[in-house]
């Protein structure tokens, strides 16, 4: 006892000596060291890893304590938008497992997301432990630190720790708080390296690509594009879509052999970002993506290379600059869930597009598609406001013939497919249901569902977390139940979506690509999104290779502009470019293939789609009809209906003859065919005699209708049938036919 007794009185001699040494010195001042997120936001942080010290219900447990967590709008929902303590506890805690010793040198605070509530911490202490049990609170050698919180609930306020803290657990005691005690956080830490430990290691993400793994500001940006142009101008154009409401350059990144022109055959391909501000993390991987491509493109790359030979590549990385100058001044983890999301003008640029569902839903019910309004590029209703940003959009989107597109957004992890807008009309549904002809739901028609499935399953797939069974959704249970893709209008739908939109009004299929739950994550973690995204990049670009692809002519070799190729069975079509090429994404099968153009006979083929890469080439020569003179002679006979006969084979015979006739049947005799032959041949001489008696207009009218003479062949003979061969069955068509209804 006299010996311990004295030993502690050295050590309190000892101490003395070193407090009253360092009373002496002078302080020094040193910038807290800053270390990155842990990965509440982003889920890193996994949901065993966060305890609390009670919950007021399932609704705000522990693991909603991440930051910009979102609270679902249904209060039936048991996901609220923060954790909080029961408040008939003593003491309330939230603590962290880091897993391992960590550096800990902040803490960010927020309060609770709710609509009606204001609640909000405004007061904590912290404390720290290695094994859970023996806490310390930190203090600054006189007493316990008190960090000051909130003073509202949706702006996150940092706590910067003077020198780090090296623990592997971390507890918050909220002391003071408005309302009740509820909150949302993020911890900053640095893992210290340790190669026993097994969950760091699989963790960690090691340097492969010689890109720039950084948040670029508007100017950062200009200057990164103008240097990949300059390092690789024989397969860059870099150009603008216009100006944003604050006169800031909507730029886009053009990738092909042959940049600056559209190639016959060569289908063109997008990918989209920065819709909204503050989502950064699409802006900077298609910024990274470009410059991939140009040095793997320079060191030979042969995947590379075949891609950008054989494709266009247009790459826009900030649709909405005004927003992201907002959040970039904030930074990663201080902007809040909305900062920056709109447009100047307020605008979602997302989901500012005229709404084309209902006009061609509203089409349908009332029986009028196809036949009076096409299934596929939908007219703009007049009169449609549209901000600065979705018009430039939507010119470049005219301009351009693309065949498939995504647009990069953040906030969740999963891909979205259309369409994003539900049909809900209790009027539609009754309609449906008493008319089987024009039965639709909002999921349209199942084969293009499946190839819309299929695309978004590209890029799910090979994605390195989006289909990681049990990893949950960002803010709710996984809406995709673990296959990382959904149609949007299941989940959240959207009237006037940029997705809807193009698949309407243009022949591109868009998907939107939502890439994690923190919107604008740490710089630090910009290295492991883009090996979490390289592949399924490359991978949905490659599909714009799928299905087919043809070119559309008459018999003389001159192409055919805005012919339409419907494909059997899909109740969409889409249309050629300038050039006369279209292409049609499919999954692999046997399909039959219509190309239509304005004077030109329709002509139909079977196009095999196979499983190997490329798309099948389906071609069409189509031939000059007579409508245009059947309408001249119609107008000369004030465009009376003429009634048709038709027999199986699809031939047509005018049925305004002396008599009708009646084709014999399968079996009856010699005699009655020969007899079938006779009145057909006296019925094509009653039409010649007729001609030849028709008193003709004056001549300025015989002048505009000359031409139908020069051809030995009557007009009406394309109706008579030649083949005489007895079928086994002939209608009468009670069809009135109108110059009106060509």
């Amino acid at each position: 006892m006299e010996k311990e007794r004295k030993e502690q009185e050295e050590k309190e001699r000892k101490r003395k000596l070193h407090e009253e040494k360092r009373l002496k010195m002078p302080r020094v001042v040193k910038d807290p060291k800053v270390c990155p997120p842990l990965g509440l936001e982003s889920h890193r942080v996994a949901a065993d890893q966060i305890l609390a010290s009670s919950t007021s219900s399932h609704r705000y447990s522990p693991q909603r304590v991440r930051l910009n967590m979102q609270a679902s709008g249904n209060e039936d929902d048991l996901n609220g938008g923060a954790w909080c303590a029961n408040p008939e506890e003593k003491e309330h805690w939230i603590e962290l497992d880091a897993h391992s010793l960590t550096e800990f040198t902040g803490v960010i605070t927020q309060g609770r997301d709710d609509p009606l509530e204001n609640d909000y911490i405004t007061s904590y202490y912290v404390a720290f432990s290695n094994d859970s049990r023996e806490w310390v609170l930190l203090h600054d050698d006189y007493s316990e630190w008190m960090f000051f919180g909130n003073s509202d609930k949706q702006t996150p306020v940092t706590s910067q720790f003077v020198e780090p803290v090296v623990a592997r657990y971390m507890r918050l005691l909220p002391q003071s708080w408005n309302g009740s005690l509820c909150m949302r956080m993020e911890v900053m830490g640095c893992p210290l390296p340790d190669p026993a430990n097994l969950y760091q290691s699989q963790n960690e993400v090691f340097h492969r690509d010689d890109l720039d793994y950084s948040h670029h500001s508007y100017q950062d940006m200009e200057k990164l594009m103008k240097s990949v142009a300059d390092e690789c101008p024989d397969i860059t154009n870099l150009y603008s879509l216009g100006k944003s409401s604050k006169g800031l350059e909507m730029y886009v990144m053009e990738m092909s052999d042959q940049p600056g022109k559209h190639e016959t055959g060569e289908p063109e391909f997008r990918y989209t970002a920065g819709f909204h501000g503050n989502e950064a993390l699409g802006r900077e991987l298609v910024l990274m993506l470009m410059q991939y491509l140009c040095k793997e493109y320079k060191d030979g790359n042969p995947r590379v290379r075949r891609l950008v030979d054989g494709t266009r590549i247009h790459l826009a990385p900030s649709l909405n600059p005004d927003g992201h100058v907002k959040a970039f001044e904030k930074g990663s983890e201080l902007g809040t869930w909305l900062l920056g999301h709109w447009t100047e003008e307020g605008h979602d640029i997302f989901q500012s597009f005229p709404d084309l569902n209902t006009v061609l839903w509203d089409a349908e019910d009332k029986g009028i598609v196809p036949k009076l309004m096409p299934n596929h590029h939908v007219a703009i209703p007049e009169g449609f406001l549209i901000g600065v940003e979705t018009r430039a959009i939507i010119s470049w989107m005219e301009n351009h013939p693309f065949v498939l597109g995504a647009n990069l957004q953040g906030g969740e992890r999963l891909v979205t497919y259309p369409f994003d807008m539900y049909r809900l009309t209790k009027e539609a549904d009754e309609r449906n249901k008493r008319s089987n002809r024009r039965k639709r739901q909002y999921e349209d028609e199942e084969d293009n569902q499946s190839l819309f499935r299929w695309l978004a399953i590209s890029y799910a797939s090979t994605h390195r977390t989006m289909t990681q069974v049990g990893q949950g959704g960002c803010h709710s249970e996984d809406p995709t139940g673990g296959l990382g893709i959904i149609n949007r209008a299941k989940w959240k739908p959207v009237p006037g979506s940029m997705n809807d939109f193009s698949y309407l009004h243009t022949n591109c299929f868009e998907l939107s690509i939502f890439l994690g739950c923190d919107k604008f994550p740490h710089q630090s973690e910009l290295l492991r999104e883009w090996e979490n995204n390289k592949e399924a990049l490359l991978t949905f670009l490659e599909q714009v290779h799928r299905g087919i692809r043809g070119i559309v002519m008459d018999k003389e070799g001159n192409l055919l502009s805005n012919a339409t190729v419907s494909v059997e069975g899909v109740n969409h079509d889409v249309r050629t470019a300038e050039s006369g090429d279209y292409w049609r994404l499919l999954n692999p099968g046997e399909y039959r293939v219509t190309a239509r153009a304005e004077g030109y006979s329709p002509l139909t083929k079977t196009c095999v789609v196979g499983f190997d890469p490329g798309a099948t080439l389906c071609s069409f020569n189509l031939t000059k009809s007579n409508w245009d003179r059947i309408k001249a002679i119609m107008a000369l006979h004030g465009n009376k209906p003429i009634r048709l006969l038709s027999n199986s084979q699809g031939r047509w015979v005018s049925s305004q003859g002396p008599a009708a006739i009646s084709k014999p049947s399968v079996g009856s005799s010699t005699r009655n065919c020969k007899k079938y032959r006779s009145r057909l041949m006296r019925l094509r001489c009653w039409r010649l005699q007729k001609m030849k008696s028709t008193t003709l207009p004056p001549t300025t009218t015989v002048t505009s209708i000359a031409p139908l003479t020069e051809s030995t062949t009557s007009w009406y003979d394309s109706w008579v049938l030649e083949d005489t061969t007895p079928s086994s069955e002939y209608t009468l068509l009670d069809y009135n036919y109108k110059i009106d209804d060509y």
